[in-house]
């Protein structure tokens, strides 16, 4: 019998906060089951393994950075679109390190919450980008290269990597114009590949 008060959801929630205070990759379910007061098997009542549990972290980082990008770019548009969706991603990864680093995972294709959750989360840049005018497989590579760019920044500065005295801020906004520099060239038609 599940312990009173113990669910799939609460065991989720756990382990998203350890996996925010030590790191996704050092995730364990001793630790988890430890912070909820329960003992290993107890929680297998509401999990399968350490890697479905990965699994449930991942789905949660994505939904909940999902809902804060689309909050912060409702009614915006363009560059202003682009630095919102930004400063949300920051925000979020930065108070959530464990959650982001999980939720950059690629979903199992025979997982169909996990592909869902995925959906909802590109439809929002999807969505972000036609304010540029880019769609289609442009609109892929955009989506691909606003990841990348937002992922790499807040990793290294959740990392400490950044050690020059130089505002950071500053950098941010400087890296999210030449990503909106970027998206208008493309939505121009002007050559970004060499020739």
């Amino acid at each position: 019998m599940p312990r009173s008060g113990l669910t799939r959801d609460r065991v989720v929630a756990q382990a998203a906060t350890v996996a925010d205070e030590v790191g996704f990759d050092r995730l364990a379910l001793a630790t988890v089951a430890k912070r909820l007061n329960v003992s290993l098997p107890a929680l297998y009542k509401h999990i399968d393994s350490l890697a479905g549990l990965q699994r449930d972290v991942a789905v949660l980082g994505v939904r909940e950075l999902t809902v804060a990008i689309s909050t912060a770019t409702v009614g915006r548009s363009g560059r202003d679109a682009l630095h919102a969706a930004a400063r949300a991603y920051r925000e979020y990864a930065l108070a959530h390190p464990g959650r982001a680093a999980a939720a950059v995972r690629a979903p199992d294709p025979a997982d169909a919450e996990h592909l869902v959750v995925g959906r909802a989360a590109v439809e929002v840049l999807l969505a972000l980008l036609r304010g540029y005018d880019i769609t289609g497989d442009d609109a892929i590579h955009a989506v691909r290269a606003m990841r990348v760019v937002l992922h790499g920044f807040v990793t290294l500065e959740a990392a400490g990597g950044f050690g020059l005295p130089q505002s950071l801020d500053e950098t941010f906004d400087r890296l999210v114009d030449s990503l909106d520099a970027t998206f208008r060239a493309w939505a121009a038609g002007v050559p970004t590949k060499p020739s």
